[in-house]
């Protein structure tokens, strides 16, 4: 069977127009106010509204104060901010996101007193600190987090006996 590219274009907007139909209108606020503080928000999938949360190609300045916007955010999945000013103070913003399950903080100025803030997020699965100041130190903050199954630690002061 063969499909046309037209035809084929009305079904991926169909499937972006459906993902746009399930959000509420506390979702699409939400996305807004991300794309206004310079980041993109997207739905996962078209039959689910979790949100992926990225700041790490923004055009804008990322930092502490940016991270208010998606404090208390039920529904974020995913939060990229690789690379960005983002500091230990800017991650007691996330300390509400009980949906978390994947956060990138490679390449920022986090430490292990930003890992505390992160203690309470009980969906956490993927933690990134590439390239950070995180110590053996910090990992202790994580112990709680029974979803943790991948921590990467690459180009940090980790050692073997903190993994």
């Amino acid at each position: 069977m063969k499909i046309s590219g037209t035809l084929l274009a009305l079904l991926v907007l169909s499937g972006v127009t459906l993902a746009q139909e399930e959000l509420t209108d506390a979702d699409k606020q939400l996305i807004q106010a991300i794309e206004n503080a310079g980041g993109q928000a997207m739905p996962l999938a078209k039959n689910d509204a979790r949100l992926s949360v990225a700041f790490h190609l923004s055009d804008k300045e990322i930092a502490d104060d940016t991270l208010a916007v998606v404090q208390d955010a039920a529904n974020i999945y995913s939060l990229n901010l690789r690379g960005t000013k983002v500091t230990d103070a800017g991650l007691e913003h996330l300390a509400g996101l009980k949906g978390l399950a994947k956060l990138h903080l490679e390449k920022t100025a986090v430490t292990d007193a930003g890992l505390a803030h992160l203690s309470g997020l009980p969906a956490l699965e993927y933690l990134n600190v590439y390239e950070t100041k995180v110590t053996d130190a910090g990992l202790a903050h994580l112990n709680n987090l029974k979803s943790l199954r991948k921590l990467y630690v690459w180009q940090t002061t980790v050692s073997e006996a903190g993994e």
